[in-house]
Parts: structure tokens; C-alpha cells; sequence
């Protein structure tokens, strides 16, 4: 059974008389614990479908069911607790909040959606920071750790809510290659581990050669679906 399934997906754009439109009439399926990507140059509706799958944005036509719930048939409060419940994000600039510590921006989730005691999220992000490596930096500040290690934070942070997908929007573009390959393998990792769905967008080649399946797009338009031999270590 699909844990994403998107049914002749639209989004249409309107600026006065003009309508644009980013995505048209899309269909795919993604299963559990797949690592996917969405490519294609700037324009072709990478980061409008992720806004889609992820409760951010309605699509104009079309249906987009995740982990079994249509959800484009959930209204703003409802889509607003399904994301919290059910996906994580992970952001090319990280989205830490700076006044937060480590451990505190990995905690914030769970504030927000989970009435869990104290000593329970305690136990949780600690378990997620150790196995992001972030263990012994719990208490420094975003301004005090590197941009590496900000992307982890930002990876324990979509996890911690025990989400079953992770949508990453271009994770690795503000980050060197060697950090880059330290988070690609680390997010492989957690999918390892948690069984759960990653699905980026992305120009960046190293990334693609370590999925498993390809969506290229191009104008709104689903071009090809590539099915990879697990990745690539290369």
C-alpha cells in the first residue's frame, strides 16, 4: 500500500488576469520507507508539490492522499494537525529558531502537537539527538554549531514527532559536499532505522545518485519516473 498517492494533481497560480500553471494533471504513488526525489530546473514544481504533499498548500484539482487520509479534503485546522502528527520538514536554510537551544528546537514539535509528560520528550529528543550525533551539543544555541550540524538538529527535529514522511526541500544546498554526503548518508540512516519516507527536491547530483527513485518534472509536467538500484555510493 502507497504512503503518498497523488491522482491528477493542479495547482494553478493566479496574479490579477494571469493564471500560471505550476502543476498539471500529476499522478504518481510513493511507498513506506522509500527515499524519492523530485528533479528539475527551478520553475518545474518541485517545491509546489512538496507544499502539496506536505498540508502547506491546497491544490486546485486533483487528490493527494498520505498515509490514507485524502487530505485534500481537510480543512486549515485539520491539515495543520495532520502535518504536525504525521510529516516532518527539513529546510535548506534549517528554519532553527535561534532563541531556542538544540535540544529545545527538537522538542518544539512535540510541545506543539503531543501532550507528552516532560520526562517522556526528554527521553525522546535525547534519543534522536544521540542518534543524530547531536548528543553532546544538546544545549549549545543555532548560532554556536556549524551548518552540518544545524541540518542534523533540523533532521531530528522532523523525526521527532514520529513521522512516517519527511519532506526535504533542497537539505543539502547550503552545505559543502563532504557535509552535504555527511547528511545524505545520515537521513539514509534514519531511513534505515525508522522505516520512514524521505521525499526532497533537489538540484543537487550527489543527492540523486543516493535515491532510490527519480521524478524528473519540467513545466508543471511529470516528465519520467526512474527507478534506481537503491542508490549510489559513488
Amino acid at each position: 500500500m502507497s504512503l503518498v498517492t497523488a491522482a491528477h494533481l493542479k495547482k494553478t497560480y493566479h496574479s490579477g488576469d494571469i493564471a500560471v500553471e505550476a502543476i498539471r494533471d500529476v499522478s504518481f504513488s510513493i511507498l513506506p520507507a522509500s527515499f524519492v526525489s523530485f528533479v528539475g530546473p527551478s520553475g518545474s514544481g518541485k517545491s509546489t508539490l512538496l507544499n502539496m504533499i506536505g498540508c502547506l498548500d491546497p491544490p486546485t484539482g486533483g487528490s493527494i492522499e498520505v498515509a490514507g487520509q485524502d487530505i485534500t479534503r481537510l480543512d486549515r485546522k485539520q491539515a495543520a494537525r495532520f502535518r504536525g502528527r504525521h510529516i516532518g520538514f527539513v529546510f535548506q536554510d534549517f528554519n532553527l529558531i535561534p532563541v531556542l537551544t538544540v535540544f529545545e528546537n527538537v522538542e518544539y514539535p512535540l510541545l506543539m502537537v503531543q501532550n507528552r509528560p516532560a520526562a517522556a520528550r526528554k527521553k525522546k529528543v535525547q534519543k534522536l539527538l544521540e542518534a543524530v550525533g547531536m548528543g553532546d551539543q544538546a544545549y549549545k544555541y543555532p548560532r554556536q554549531i556549524s551548518g552540518g550540524q544545524k541540518q542534523r538538529v533540523a533532521v531530528a527535529r522532523a523525526l521527532v514527532t514520529d513521522a512516517k514522511l519527511v519532506l526535504a526541500d533542497e537539505p543539502t544546498a547550503n552545505l559543502d559536499r563532504k557535509t552535504a554526503k555527511r547528511i545524505i548518508d545520515l537521513m539514509r540512516d534514519m531511513r534505515n532505522e525508522f522505516k520512514t519516507t524521505f521525499i526532497f527536491s533537489t538540484h543537487d547530483q550527489k543527492l540523486m545518485q543516493n535515491v532510490e527513485t527519480i521524478f524528473t518534472l519540467e513545466d508543471g509536467n511529470l516528465l519520467q519516473r526512474q527507478k534506481l538500484q537503491g542508490g549510489s555510493d559513488a
